[in-house]
């Protein structure tokens, strides 16, 4: 099969799990119908209907020929028709010196079960009698009539449907739909039970990876599932046990290096002043920075809980704190009231620091409140500083790259603040992207799952 077949076949197929196992269990079902179908016409009801029809024809013939040997008496000829009445089942008359119109109807082009009859009696009719004849077939009456043109005139045998056609026909076809739609719907309702906690399980690893709590969720379902959802525990608790490790072991670093840092500064403070002096202090100042940043970079992981949280809301106050630090800041929320769950202190630290660092450079700032589409939200903060050189974007996420080679804290920072947003940004299951803006600085765009 060549790519473009596979790729027009998949854009057929179902997209989800249930639906491709629906369509593996309906595929057979619909080939054994149409199999089973086709056998049943073809050797069955085929079969049944020519010798019913080889019977009536059989019964037509013998009443043309004693006609013929009587030579058209009426009186014995009545009395034949009434034994075929009371023992067969057919009505016969005999019209004299009657001529068939011969207009009968032709075959149709799709044939239906009157025609089927019609075709089955006629090449019966044809091999038992050898004079002119028509066959009317009345499926709203429930009566054939068959029509033979005669020398002294018109045989009429009229009989009723039953006699040509096996109501067995309906029967295995009602019975063969109505089983095939029991049982697919036990195996659509099998089908979920065994799907749901696949679906649970994906929802869990989302809601995971959006750095919501994962607590209702639990193993169930078929052994693959549940190997499955006991795997996602194991790591979800490896994940957090990782953070909470490195949290801990941060805390204790800085914790352990506050102590002789604070000597050095007491033992600094007793020398007096002088250059030599000065440079140690800032040395020491830098130091303190540099820990409190280690903090902010794991501070809150694995410990503060996702709560609902209004993104306008706290995009109005992240855009109060600018305007404190004296930048200009145009908000557009576009009339947009979201809530989601965010690690709400975390977000913020995440917006702080893309607009301190905003703050630094420009002094106006541009914060857009957008919706992608029905899962996900953007927001887009511009600045009209100098903007970052398209070659270092990607580098500005690693710890500790300043765009800044200066040693001047107060400007370049110590390299922590965008890949702390990123990392926020990324716990929280969405996208942080660097571009130039349009407005000469730096464009952050911030994607959000919904």
């Amino acid at each position: 099969m060549t790519k473009s077949k596979q790729k027009l076949l998949k854009r057929y197929l179902p997209k989800t799990l249930l639906g491709r196992s629906l369509l593996i269990l309906v595929i057979p079902i619909f080939l054994i119908q149409i199999f089973s179908t086709y056998i049943f016409f073809d050797r069955h009801w085929s079969r049944v209907t020519s010798r019913l029809g080889y019977a009536v024809a059989g019964e037509v013939a013998l009443l043309t020929d004693y006609i013929v040997a009587v030579d058209y008496d009426d009186g014995k000829v009545q009395r034949v028709f009434d034994l075929y009445e009371q023992k067969l089942g057919l009505i016969a008359t005999f019209e004299k010196s009657a001529k068939l119109s011969h207009d009968g109807q032709g075959a149709k082009i799709i044939p239906d079960w009157e025609e089927m009859i019609r075709a089955t009696l006629h090449k019966e009719l044809d091999n038992a009698i050898p004079y002119p004849y028509t066959v009317d077939v009345d499926f709203y009456e429930k009566w054939v009539e068959v029509r033979v043109e005669m020398s002294q005139g018109i045989l009429n045998v009229s009989l009723p449907q039953r006699r040509l056609f096996s109501s067995t026909t309906y029967i295995f076809l009602l019975w063969m739909f109505a089983a095939s739609l029991v049982l697919l719907i036990i195996a659509i309702l099998f089908m979920r039970n065994q799907i749901r906690p696949i679906k649970r399980l994906a929802i869990a690893a989302e809601h995971f990876g959006k750095g919501r709590d994962v607590k209702s969720f639990k193993v169930e379902g078929a052994k693959e599932v549940r190997q499955a959802g006991t795997a996602f525990l194991d790591m979800k608790q490896r994940i957090q046990r990782q953070i909470t490790q490195r949290t801990e072991m941060l805390a204790g670093v800085s914790h352990d290096l506050r102590t002789p840092i604070t000597r050095l500064k007491l033992q600094i403070a007793m020398l007096g002043d002088s250059p030599d002096i000065y440079e140690m202090k800032r040395d020491i100042t830098d130091m303190e920075k540099m820990i409190d940043g280690y903090l902010n970079f794991v501070r809150g992981e694995g410990t503060e809980p996702s709560v609902m949280t209004n993104i306008a809301d706290l995009l109005r106050d992240a855009s109060v704190s600018t305007k404190r630090q004296g930048c200009d800041v145009d908000l557009q929320l576009n009339d947009l009231n979201i809530k989601m769950f965010l690690r709400k202190m975390s977000f913020k630290r995440c917006l702080m620091n893309i607009l301190s660092n905003a703050t630094k450079y420009a002094d106006f700032i541009w914060i857009t409140l957008e919706k992608s589409n029905d899962k996900e939200i953007r927001i887009l903060i511009e600045d009209n500083g100098p903007g970052i050189p398209e070659e270092n974007l990607k580098d500005v996420f690693r710890p500790f790259y300043r765009v800044d080679t200066s040693r001047n804290m107060d400007t370049g920072g110590i390299g922590l603040g965008l890949p702390i947003a990123k990392d926020i940004i990324n716990s929280h299951g969405g996208d942080i992207t660097l571009k130039n803006s349009e407005h000469g600085g730096l464009a952050v765009s911030i994607v959000l799952p919904i």
